[in-house]
């Protein structure tokens, strides 16, 4: 038999008594079983076990499958409002032109203005080993770059023969009354 989500309604109820709240959220008292079902059933509503670890457990007259839309209702507004943070990844490599660094700090700024994280990789390869420092001066000179948008939560490491470091969002603070501030000092 598979397992039922939700609360038990009606005959999945097993206790032999309950403390019954009406759909006004009322307290109908403590009753029997058999006494609480055919209060619902008079009102042509659902008994709902609301709290089956109480002493006596709690079960309340409602309608269940309203009850269950506006449940689905609020999960799912709740998941319309979550942000999930990605984790992008950009490129380097040990001897990367001003331009092109510039442009992928650009992208990475992009990223992580839309809140996602930045995993900064800088591969190498061959001789590039014996040049490590030079993987470390690319790796500072990116972070400081992108500095306005993100800060390094791992400082670069290695992992394998690559160079790794993740950048993380800054909080989004009120720009506005800074500005204001900075344009009054300006007029005195």
């Amino acid at each position: 038999m598979p397992v039922k989500k939700g609360n038990p309604i009606n005959d999945e109820i097993t206790a032999d008594q309950l403390r019954v709240i009406d759909e006004d959220g009322e307290q109908a008292g403590i009753m029997l079983l058999e006494t609480a079902l055919q209060l619902a059933d008079k009102r042509k509503l659902d008994l709902v076990l609301i709290s089956p670890s109480a002493n006596p457990p709690v079960a309340k007259v409602m309608d269940y499958g309203k009850y269950r839309y506006e449940q689905q209702k609020r999960e799912k507004e709740a998941k319309k409002k979550q942000h999930i943070i990605q984790v992008k990844e950009v490129r380097l490599g040990t001897f990367i032109e001003q331009h092109d660094l510039e442009v992928k700090a650009k992208n990475a700024i992009k990223f992580l203005k839309e809140g996602d994280k930045v995993k900064v990789s800088l591969r190498f390869k061959g001789r590039e080993r014996g040049r490590t420092e030079k993987g470390f001066e690319v790796m500072e000179r990116f972070a400081e770059m992108a500095k306005e948008a993100g800060l390094p939560e791992k400082r670069p490491a290695f992992e394998g023969r690559s160079l790794i470091m993740i950048l993380a969002p800054v909080a989004v603070k009120d720009k506005a009354p800074q500005k204001q501030i900075g344009e009054n000092d300006g007029e005195k």
